[in-house]
């Protein structure tokens, strides 16, 4: 098909869909009634009802279906799948390194991007440092693991480079684990601290200047103003950043997957995942990974809704 026709299509594609919605208002619109207006809002929500079951409800069904069967004969093996899960050797190591991850990234992350928001608040070169720390988060997670891997690279790394300057000799750095795990949560707390800073400082900055001219007058200053004063303002904001980089950890697969590939006992769940289903064609033990990572994203999900309308409020 040629670039034309493919702009063709496009375009028909466009024009039928303003043509819906012109009907939609059309017809809606002789309706002035309380009626009218219902039948106007559910002209438009059936389509995206339609959408979500047909896109989301769907699949989600036939994944937790796929995850009770086996893969060659699709018979009914029950929570043979889940057992493995926490069975087997290997699978078990995924479940430890997931763990490390949900654990290190979030707390790391948000950290770091807490008290850089804090030392660089109302400075001269507030913007400036802001910046730098964000610009991690325009690169794409795979360009993020390629400059990372060219820094832990054993023969021409920077990492080794200054290891062997201080007379510290040169190490394999993706090769041992968990050591390696570790070095990989590394470039995610890098690329999520930009996140955390931006978010937190804006929050820091919206503490009413009473409550911190109170507190000055008082006494309160340096790590007690931070205890005390700070972190207490900006709780709700805080449980935020914390739980949406814990969402984003759970489905972690960029990293693992450019750096090791998995290899060298660096597996997550969402990698794991991908293996099982589309490497090893083991259908039903992916489909019942990827209904364990919903299961254990759901929670954080919800909570951190709740968190942000009370932020909003």
């Amino acid at each position: 098909m040629s670039t034309g026709e493919k702009l063709i299509q496009a375009f028909i594609i466009v024009a039928l869909f303003f043509a819906v919605v012109a009907v939609i208002l059309l017809l809606t619109s002789k309706m002035r009634s309380k009626s009218g207006e219902l039948v106007q809002s559910a002209a438009f929500l059936l389509p995206t009802f339609v959408l979500l079951g047909v896109g989301l409800m769907y699949p989600a069904i036939s994944t937790v279906r796929l995850s009770f069967r086996n893969n060659f004969d699709k018979l009914w093996v029950g929570f043979d799948n889940y057992r493995t899960i926490f069975t087997d050797t290997d699978l078990i190591r995924v479940l430890v390194n997931t763990a490390a991850w949900v654990i290190l990234v979030p707390t790391l992350a948000t950290f770091v991007g807490l008290v850089y928001a804090v030392l660089v608040d109302n400075s001269r070169f507030e913007k400036g440092a802001k910046a730098l720390i964000f610009l991690p988060m325009a690169i794409s997670l795979v360009g993020a693991s390629l400059i990372w891997k060219f820094v832990y690279d054993d023969n021409t790394g920077i990492l080794n480079a200054v290891t062997e300057a201080l007379g510290l000799g040169r190490h394999h750095w993706l090769l041992n684990s968990p050591a390696n795990t570790l070095f990989l949560i590394i470039i995610f707390v890098w690329v999520q601290a930009g996140f955390a800073t931006v978010v937190l400082s804006a929050s820091i900055k919206a503490i009413p200047t009473d409550i911190v001219e109170a507190a000055k007058l008082d006494g309160v200053s340096g790590l007690k103003m931070f205890r005390y004063i700070t972190v207490p303002s900006i709780r709700p904001t805080l449980i935020v950043v914390l739980t949406a980089i814990t969402i984003t950890t759970l489905k972690v697969f960029d990293i693992v997957r450019t750096v090791t590939g998995g290899n060298f006992k660096t597996s997550v769940l969402a990698y794991e995942f991908y293996v099982q289903s589309f490497r090893s064609a083991n259908r039903g033990l992916g489909a019942a990974l990827a209904v364990l990572i919903f299961a254990l994203v759901m929670p954080v999900v919800i909570y951190n809704v709740v968190q942000m309308r009370k932020v909003v409020r």
